[in-house]
């Protein structure tokens, strides 16, 4: 991490249940209500943090960003959660890594081309490339090392976890839950390359791109967002996504602590 050394992390998720275990983990824990959310300073395995619970939606998403970077001085952001299947080979249980997001439902056209956000030129927005690859090397870390212990057996088999991938790629964002086989199928012919769909990365990452914050997303894939999107859809967060959120920002924390006092100790 020498070029952007963590000073101060936030970790956002949508849903309390996605960050279940963080927050007790913190040491010197102190919560600070603002904006009707509830921010947990702290520290996580070595790094300074912020843990906070944005709520749904790409509003409440942006919001929270912003707060984290303006009133609690974050130098970095993470967000955690889950996500529904967009792409070929990428299943319930799998981690998709952004590397780069879109607002599917951005539709200022025809005064701007369909999902450009007007007067930024851009419809898709980079995650940072060195912040994402440490995530998905945690990611791949906790596949190899954790998953064994983090996971129930009764819930892998529930959920059919027997071949669990890290993949990147790109992740839409929409104020929708997507549920509808038809639909993902439109939403990956107009989004070639299009790994999962969500309700908050992408306004995340146009506050971080206009703050000029480095960022990383993070998704467990619940559901194939199709008709069946909904079942068993909170047992899934509860016993899949938020251990598997607790062990690889765990694992990332560990191994950027250790690169900033290398570096550290490189420079003196």
């Amino acid at each position: 991490m020498n070029t952007h050394p963590i000073v101060r992390l936030g970790i956002i998720s949508a849903l309390q249940e996605e960050q279940q275990g963080l927050v007790e983990a913190m040491q010197g824990a102190a919560t600070h209500i603002h904006g009707r959310r509830d921010y947990t300073t702290g520290t996580l395995w070595g790094i300074e943090a912020v843990c906070v619970l944005s709520r749904i939606g790409k509003v409440a998403a942006a919001m929270t960003a912003t707060l984290l970077v303006e009133k609690f001085g974050v130098s970095h952001i993470l967000f955690t959660g889950v996500a529904g299947s967009a792409g070929n080979g990428v299943t319930v249980g799998d981690i998709v890594v952004a590397d780069t997001l879109v607002q599917h439902d951005m539709d200022a056209s025809p005064l701007f081309p369909p999902c450009e956000i007007p007067l930024t030129g851009l419809s898709h927005f980079a995650a940072d490339a060195l912040l994402t690859t440490c995530l998905a090397q945690a990611a791949a870390a906790f596949v190899q090392g954790d998953l064994g212990d983090a996971i129930g057996d009764g819930d892998k088999q529930l959920f059919g976890l027997s071949a669990v991938r890290v993949h990147r790629g790109l992740v839409a964002s929409g104020d929708q839950f997507i549920h509808n086989a038809a639909r993902i199928n439109r939403l990956g012919d107009d989004h070639p390359g299009l790994l999962a769909v969500e309700m908050e990365g992408a306004a995340v990452a146009q506050v971080c791109f206009e703050l000029n914050v480095p960022f990383a997303v993070m998704r467990t894939i619940s559901d194939n967002a199709n008709e069946k999107a909904a079942t068993d859809f909170l047992h899934f967060v509860r016993a899949v996504a938020a251990n598997y959120a607790f062990y690889i920002i765990k694992r990332f924390c560990q191994q950027t602590s250790q690169a900033s006092m290398l570096s550290a100790g490189t420079k003196s």
